[in-house]
């Protein structure tokens, strides 16, 4: 009843009661929020939504969604059929080809175009159209994981590793379609010695762009698609028309998801060892959906779209719409792109937003959708704070590659003892807001900063400090202290309060505090785990209140999994490392 209902292919206005039923009209907005900040974070999707695609006369991309293919309809005869209806609300002597930018003929029946709003408005009146909606910017959710669900189906051990197990493993014919940013195709993750013949099945292709050509794909990788993103293409224009990744986000879940083992994989030392994906032998196929800027929604529906007709097993997407401003279902590409991608037999996987510890922000939630929340892994990376006087060492997480002393000899420094003159708010400065701090008072001295998730960003913080002169940073937060933060050369470690009061006790007890802070090490068999991230979004769904969600979870702090090459790199190290270490529900959802 479900799938034929939202199959049905009515126009809006005749929606049938049991559709009016199973899908919601609206996901309830959130309230009122408590700082500026958040209030600025929850417009940010409808600013780029609305701006996304707007032309100078006025025009803006819409999506025209008319359900199933009907039944004994070619792709051709689809293609008119949908060019002729909207030449219907065009003014005489515009081409309906001008203004298309996307058709769905392949799984399910739609276009995208760029419309006036009264043309839009007449398009929902016609018949066989289910419903009509201005494109949506969705976003990114941005080795041992595997190890630790005690995954045994690809033995790394046995001679020739994964690639001589990939030719005989029963997962060898399974293809598994992502829909994120692009892959990096020379990562050795995506290596296909050891793999057979591409299955027969497969009708996918390897497009040509941008630094990017079919030699790039192989028996591997068998698949890479890229889409039109209009507006939303970032600030890698160059690289807009090509597969190739160049935010680093699809190359790590689809290598998470079906990447080769690699041994002496790390990340610039830390987590070392061997990063496989979570079936290793499986068949990768790329579809470029989002840049660094975002994801649209029409790309969104034509990579469903193309994914359903080439052959894909499983579709892993990691991206999703804000929790605060869902759309109905009908008005989702996840959503109308998972329904139909189901009905033909394909398993849809997605994550279920970063966006916690607060209740009902889980999305993609549709109830025919696998959805995926993240959790750490029992695998640490310690950075602790030295103290002076012989003090015990106060442990703490993050990366860093700290090139201070191993002796406890830099003057150590609250943010409210360092609060500017010029500024009445000790809390403001205690946190080390940007603006807050004397300068001259943090100079050559490690800083402890008290954080809270509705501050500025711990990032932006470092830099600000760094750029101050101080030479390292101590950030008390309870909340966010199990995701290991980078921050490469400046040496910032993340404490709890607890361990926090040990360290103003000591700053009490002298005239002249010190300490310093260690460089990053790999600790293993952390305790307590798995135990779900702060940022993974909670249910229940305001959309599927009768159905539990997420449905599952998986690791997804600090993985370590293959990334683009960056510009960025530690003191001393003269190559990128091939690898990253990345959480977010992204990094969960293609288990």
């Amino acid at each position: 009843m479900l799938m034929s209902s939202l199959q049905a292919g009515r126009s809006t206005k005749r929606r049938t009661p049991v559709l009016s039923e199973l899908i919601t009209v609206m996901a309830s907005r959130c309230s009122a929020r408590k700082t500026m900040w958040l209030l600025l974070w929850f417009m940010a999707p409808l600013a780029a939504a609305a701006s996304a695609g707007l032309g100078e006369d006025g025009r803006k991309v819409y999506v025209v969604y008319m359900g199933a293919v009907p039944p004994r309809t070619s792709p051709n005869l689809l293609r008119e059929s949908h060019l002729r209806l909207v030449g219907a609300v065009l003014k005489r002597g515009q081409r309906a080809e001008s203004v298309v930018v996307q058709q769905y003929k392949h799984g399910f029946s739609g276009f995208a175009a760029r419309l006036s709003k009264d043309e839009a408005a007449a398009l929902r009146r016609k018949p066989g159209v289910v419903s009509v909606f201005a494109d949506p910017v969705y976003q990114l959710h941005t080795t041992r994981s595997w190890d630790f669900l005690q995954q045994t189906a690809v033995k790394i051990d046995s001679p020739g590793g994964a690639k001589a197990a990939a030719a005989s493993s029963p997962a060898a014919d399974t293809i598994i379609g992502l829909l994120d940013s692009g892959i990096w195709p020379e990562s050795p993750s995506f290596d296909d010695a050891g793999f057979g013949p591409v299955p027969t099945r497969w009708k996918g292709v390897c497009m040509a762009g941008d630094d990017f050509n079919s030699s790039n794909c192989n028996k591997k990788l068998i698949g890479a698609r890229y889409y039109d993103l209009g507006e939303v293409r970032g600030p890698s224009q160059s690289g807009g028309n090509s597969p190739r990744d160049k935010a680093g986000h699809g190359t790590h879940t689809s290598s998470t998801a079906a990447g080769n083992a690699v041994a002496g994989a790390s990340y610039y030392g830390l987590a070392p060892g061997t990063a496989k994906g979570g079936s290793a032998a499986s068949r990768v196929a790329m579809y470029r959906v989002c840049s660094e800027a975002g994801c649209a929604g029409s790309a969104i529906l034509a990579g469903f779209d193309d994914a359903i007709a080439d052959g894909v097993d499983v579709i892993s997407v990691s991206l999703g719409a804000s929790p605060y401003f869902r759309p109905d279902f009908s008005e989702d590409p996840i959503a109308i792109g998972s329904f139909h991608a189901v009905a033909k037999g394909v398993m849809v996987v997605c994550s279920a937003g970063n966006s916690g510890p607060e209740a009902a922000t889980v999305v993609n939630a549709a109830p025919w959708i696998l959805t995926v929340a993240a959790t750490t892994i029992d695998r640490s990376f310690e950075s602790d704070v030295v103290l002076g006087g012989n003090k015990s060492a106060v442990k703490g997480g993050a990366i860093n590659f700290s090139n201070l002393d191993k002796s406890p000899k830099y003057s150590l420094i609250t943010g409210a003892a360092a609060k500017s003159s010029s500024v009445s708010d000790t809390d403001s400065a205690s946190h080390c807001e940007p603006g807050t701090l004397d300068t001259s008072k943090i100079k050559g001295k490690i800083v402890v900063c008290n954080h809270s998730q509705d501050d500025t960003s711990k990032a932006e913080k470092a830099d600000v400090l760094q750029s101050a002169g101080a030479v390292g940073c101590v950030i008390v937060n309870d909340v966010e202290r199990a995701v290991a933060n980078t921050y490469l050369d400046f040496p910032v470690t993340e404490v709890t309060a607890a361990a926090a009061a040990d360290i103003l006790k000591y700053i009490a007890s002298t005239s002249q505090p010190v300490a310093t802070i260690t460089p990053t090490i790999t600790m293993t068999e952390y305790k307590p785990a798995p135990v779900v991230a702060y940022f993974s979004s909670r249910g229940p769904s305001a959309q599927t209140g009768n159905i539990l969600k997420p449905d599952v979870a998986a690791p997804g702090v600090n993985i370590l999994a293959s990334w683009i090459p960056t510009t960025s790199l530690p003191a001393g190290q003269k190559q990128p490392s091939q690898f990253n270490l990345v959480s977010g529900t992204s990094m969960a959802c293609p288990c």
